[in-house]
């Protein structure tokens, strides 16, 4: 059994969500069921990059994140794309069997059982911006799929429509810890990201939460981006 991995890095820090900060190696997925309008991962995503996307047998995803950890073990991030298409779970098994920890960011819309064999499963639905519709019976189910494992829940936020969406979904789901973080509207790997733009998307983000009273949310800024802009493989 293979997986197509659009690329494997680090070990470098998670930059966003309830791992922030954290030393991580990441496994990027080839493949995807949603198109985003501001997807900052196209080379994972769109069909144009199939290309670039390699067939892998579990042991060799393994050894190449063993290989860039020095074989120590640390958390494991699988991303995409959507991870949840495809089948992860012989890759988690060998991982954990050595010692490593995995989290997976998924948008919600595949239920996959090795979920519940994760550290962390990061639900992300996306909001009205990136265009694309949620189904949560799908969502639901994915939370259904990880048992005992942790959860939360992720929204990238553009504007006040995204804002409001993102109250209605806690809403749905109270008991998940929400973390927020400011969409980045540039997401060509070859321009550079303003830092100010950035901060000032995190400025309006905490005075529409915080500062009208809701206290839930996490607030976090998507820091791989302040530190590298949008540089692959960081």
């Amino acid at each position: 059994m293979t997986v197509r991995i659009a690329e494997i890095f680090g070990p470098t820090i998670q930059g966003e969500g309830a791992l922030i900060g954290q030393p991580t190696v990441f496994i990027r997925a080839g493949g995807c069921d949603y198109r985003c309008s501001w997807c900052d991962s196209l080379h994972a995503v769109d069909s144009r990059f199939r290309h670039e996307w390699l067939p892998m047998q579990p042991d060799q995803v393994m050894a190449k994140v063993a290989e860039l950890s020095g074989g120590q073990p640390l958390m494991v991030s699988i991303s995409g794309g959507n991870p949840a298409i495809q089948d992860f779970g012989p890759v988690i098994a060998l991982g954990r069997a050595k010692g490593y920890s995995f989290a997976c960011e998924t948008q919600g819309s595949v239920a996959r059982d090795w979920f519940a064999d994760l550290a962390l499963l990061v639900l992300s639905p996306k909001p009205p911006s990136s265009g694309q519709v949620t189904d949560w019976d799908a969502f639901d189910a994915c939370i259904a799929a990880a048992g005992a494992a942790r959860v939360v829940m992720k929204i990238v936020i553009f504007d006040q429509r995204d804002l409001d969406w993102a109250r209605d979904a806690q809403s749905r789901y109270p008991g998940l810890p929400l973390y927020l973080q400011p969409g980045n509207p540039e997401v060509d790997p070859t321009l550079p990201v303003s830092p100010q733009a950035l901060a000032d998307r995190m400025l309006w983000l905490v005075n529409e939460t915080v500062g009208k009273g809701w206290l839930t949310p996490h607030i976090l800024p998507q820091l791989h981006v302040l530190i590298w802009g949008n540089r692959r493989g960081v």
